[in-house]
C-alpha cells in the first residue's frame, strides 16, 4: 500500500508525500493526485505541481481554505486514481560528435562501443516523471543501467539549447542554454518549451519518449528566436499605436517589467517570476489608480532615466532610491504629475534595494502566459525577456478613470531584516537541532546573489543527515541547505524544483521585506506559526 503525508511548505503552500523512490507506479499516483485536485478548481489555488514522488499545492492565503485544501488532498490520495494518460512523442537526435560531447565518456564508462550507447539510449521508451529546472526541461527514466553514467564532477557554465544528456538513470533535453552538469551524448532541434504555442511544453508529466537518431544537418540549430521575434514584433506594434509610451534614456544597473507573476505553469517548469518586493510594487500602482495586476519598473539600486512623452502620473515605491522629476523631488509613496517630457532620474540609494515605478494604466508591453513580468534567464515576458536598455520605447496602457490611491507606506531594510519562518518541508534532513542554530545565526547576503535567490554566509554551517534527496518542489521564501551547509534563500525567479531539502519557508508578510536586501545586508531568521503568518498577512 502507497503511504502518504501532508507538510506545510510556509503559510501559502501544501506538500502530499509518497514513497521517497522514483518509480513508475508511485509518480503514476502522484499524477493521478495532482489531476483529481486540480479538477476541484479550489478557491484561491495558484498552482498544483506534481514531481517524482510529492504533490505541491501553492494557493493565496488570505482567500484560499487551508483546512478544506488539506482535507481535499488527503481525501484524493486515499482513494483510487488513474494515472494521466500522457502521449507518446518521438524526439530527433544528432549523437556524438560536436552535439554529444560525452558521448565517448560514456561509452568508456560502459565498456562499450559509442555505437552501443546510441543504440541503448535510443532503444528505450521514457517516461516523464516531471518538468523542472528549466521550462519545459523533462526528467525522464529509466535509462539503462549500463550506460548510466553520474552527472559531472563540476558543471559546464554553459550547455547548448536542446542537447541531451544522461545523469545517472535520468535522461532529459535542456529546453534552452543554461548551467548544467548532466552527460551530453547529444542534441535535438525541436523546441521543448515555445511560451507561444499550445500546449508550451512538447514534453508533459505521464508522456512516453522515445529519442530517434538522425544524421548530422538533420535540422537547423535549436533556437528560441523565432518566438522572440514574434513578441518583439507585438511589442514594436504595440508602442506605435499606443496612446502614451515611456522613452528609456538610460537603463540603470539592472531595470525589468514586472507584475504579480506567472502563476499556473509551474507543472511546466515555468518559474513564477514577478516583483521581488509585491508589498511595494501593488501600492505603487495604487497610487496612480491602477489594479495590482498591472505591470510596474523594478528598478534594482542604481535608477535609470525616463521620459514619458504625454502627461501622465507617476509613483515610485519601495526603496529610497533619490527619485527626482525635473530636478524636484519625487515625494515619497504619493503621486506625482508628470508633464510630456519631463524626466525622471534617480540621483542614488538611500536605503533599501529595489524601487518600483508605476505610471497610470501600466506598462502595457504583451502578456506571456498571462503575464508581462520579465524572466531573463529565459528571455520571457518584459521587453525582450532582458533588462532595459537606453532608446527602448515602453507602451502604457489606458489610465483608470478612477481617482489615484493608496494608504499603506512602503517598507525598506536599514541594512538588513529579521524574517518570520515556519519551519520546512524537508526538515528530516536535518539534525534535531539544525532549526535552532538558523534562528540563532545572523547571516549576510552574498554577492553572488540575484533574483532566483539570496546566497546567505555566516562562520556556522548548517549540518545536514547524510541521506539523498529526490528532486522536489521549490517555495517561494523557501530556506535551502546545499553541502556546502551556507543556506540559499529563493527568491521570484527561483527554479520550479531543486534537489537541495528545504528547512524553513519565510511567510508571505515578510517576503517584501526580504526582497529589499542586497549584497551585505544582514538577515536573521525568526520562527513563527501559520495562524502568526496569516493574522501578520492580514494586518499587512
Amino acid at each position: 500500500m502507497i503511504t502518504s503525508r501532508i507538510r506545510d511548505a510556509g503559510d501559502s503552500a501544501l506538500l502530499l508525500e509518497l514513497e521517497p523512490v522514483i518509480a513508475p507506479a508511485v509518480n503514476a499516483r502522484i499524477h493521478g493526485i495532482a489531476a483529481a485536485l486540480a479538477g476541484q478548481q479550489m478557491a484561491g489555488v495558484r498552482d498544483v505541481v506534481p514531481t517524482f514522488r510529492s504533490v505541491a499545492v501553492h494557493f493565496d492565503p488570505l482567500t484560499a481554505d487551508v483546512g478544506a485544501i488539506r482535507e481535499a488532498l488527503a481525501s484524493v490520495a486515499g482513494q483510487p486514481v488513474e494515472d494521466v494518460a500522457g502521449d507518446a512523442v518521438e524526439v530527433p537526435v544528432v549523437y556524438g560528435g560536436a552535439e554529444g560531447p560525452d558521448l565517448e565518456a560514456v561509452a568508456a564508462f560502459a565498456g562499450v562501443s559509442a555505437a552501443e550507447v546510441i543504440e541503448r539510449h535510443s532503444g528505450a521508451e521514457y517516461r516523464v516523471f516531471m518538468v523542472g529546472f528549466l521550462p519545459g526541461f523533462a526528467y525522464m527514466a529509466s535509462v539503462d543501467s549500463t550506460i548510466a553514467m553520474p552527472r559531472r564532477p563540476s558543471p559546464r557554465l554553459s550547455v547548448p539549447a536542446g542537447s541531451v544528456g544522461i545523469a545517472g538513470t535520468q535522461t532529459g533535453v535542456y529546453p534552452f542554454a543554461s548551467p548544467g552538469g548532466w552527460q551530453l551524448i547529444g542534441r535535438t532541434g525541436s523546441a521543448m518549451f515555445d511560451p507561444q504555442r499550445t500546449p508550451p511544453s512538447l514534453l508533459a508529466p505521464g508522456d512516453r519518449v522515445r529519442f530517434v537518431p538522425v544524421p548530422s544537418g538533420f535540422f537547423a540549430e535549436p533556437s528560441f528566436s523565432s518566438v522572440r521575434s514574434s513578441a518583439d514584433a507585438e511589442l514594436k506594434l504595440g508602442a506605435a499605436k499606443a496612446r502614451s509610451v515611456v522613452t528609456v534614456l538610460k537603463p540603470g544597473l539592472f531595470t525589468t517589467v514586472q507584475d504579480e507573476g506567472r502563476w499556473g505553469y509551474q507543472r511546466l517548469g515555468v518559474p513564477v517570476s514577478g516583483a521581488m518586493d509585491l508589498r511595494s510594487h501593488r501600492l505603487a500602482n495604487a497610487l496612480v489608480g491602477n489594479e495590482a495586476s498591472a505591470a510596474t519598473l523594478e528598478v534594482t539600486l542604481a535608477g535609470p532615466e525616463l521620459r514619458p512623452e504625454s502627461d501622465t502620473l507617476v509613483a515610485v515605491a519601495g526603496a529610497d532610491l533619490g527619485a527626482v522629476l525635473d530636478g524636484a523631488s519625487v515625494p515619497a509613496d504619493a503621486p506625482a504629475p508628470c508633464r510630456a517630457g519631463s524626466v525622471l532620474r534617480f540621483e542614488g540609494r538611500r536605503m533599501g534595494g529595489r524601487a518600483y515605478v508605476s505610471f497610470a494604466g501600466g506598462i502595457d508591453v504583451p502578456p506571456i502566459l498571462g503575464s508581462r513580468s520579465t524572466h531573463v534567464r529565459t528571455r520571457m515576458g518584459g521587453v525582450e525577456g532582458r533588462a532595459l536598455r537606453a532608446g527602448d520605447v515602453l507602451p502604457l496602457g489606458v489610465p483608470p478613470r478612477r481617482a489615484a490611491g493608496g494608504s499603506m507606506r512602503s517598507k525598506t531594510v536599514p541594512g538588513g531584516a529579521r524574517l518570520r519562518v515556519m519551519s520546512g518541508p524537508q526538515d528530516a534532513f536535518f539534525p534535531s537541532d539544525a532549526l535552532q542554530v538558523l534562528v540563532g545565526t545572523r547571516f549576510v547576503v552574498a554577492n553572488d546573489s540575484d533574483r532566483m535567490g539570496f546566497r546567505l554566509t555566516s562562520d556556522r554551517r548548517i549540518a545536514r543527515l547524510e541521506r539523498e534527496m529526490i528532486s522536489d518542489a521549490t517555495f517561494a521564501g523557501a530556506v535551502q541547505v546545499p553541502a556546502s551547509g551556507q543556506p540559499i534563500l529563493l527568491m521570484a525567479d527561483r527554479q520550479t524544483t531543486g534537489g537541495y531539502p528545504q528547512i524553513a519557508v519565510v511567510i508571505t508578510a515578510d517576503l517584501p521585506l526580504a526582497g529589499q536586501l542586497v549584497p551585505g545586508d544582514w538577515v536573521e531568521f525568526e520562527l513563527c506559526s501559520r495562524a502568526e503568518a496569516l493574522a501578520a498577512l492580514v494586518a499587512q
